[in-house]
């Protein structure tokens, strides 16, 4: 018999049927966070590749950050993925939060993005 889903997974894929639908192929930022540290990546979901990472564990923000579980290091992540998502050529992105709320460390990465160069 099969498990039923948590919430959090019925959320994650509930947001990933919409933004396909939104996508235009465009590739997606998707972000995970941990009780410890934020990650992102950009995603081109048609060929399955990833094209452009960052998140807090990485030793130059490390070494800059007290903790990679609060806002500031979530803003950092976001400058240092547009930073890298421009440098190679990356504009136009769909953001995913997956089954996050749009709030806190999730907000303050989206917002650093945006002012890094994306469009979302």
């Amino acid at each position: 018999m099969a498990k039923a889903l948590s919430q959090f997974e019925r959320r994650r894929a509930r947001v990933r049927r919409a933004l396909k639908k939104t996508a235009n192929g465009r590739p997606r930022l998707s972000v995970n966070r941990s009780s410890k540290h934020i990650y992102a990546q950009i995603i081109d979901d048609e060929q399955g590749v990833t094209l452009v990472a960052a998140s807090s564990i990485e030793k130059d923000l490390r070494e800059k950050l007290k903790t990679g579980a609060d806002t500031a290091a979530a803003s950092e992540v976001g400058k240092l993925i547009a930073e890298r998502a421009v440098a190679a050529g990356l504009k136009d992105v769909v953001f995913d939060r997956g089954g996050y709320i749009y709030h806190g460390r999730i907000k303050s990465l989206a917002d650093a993005a945006r002012e890094g160069g994306l469009n979302f």
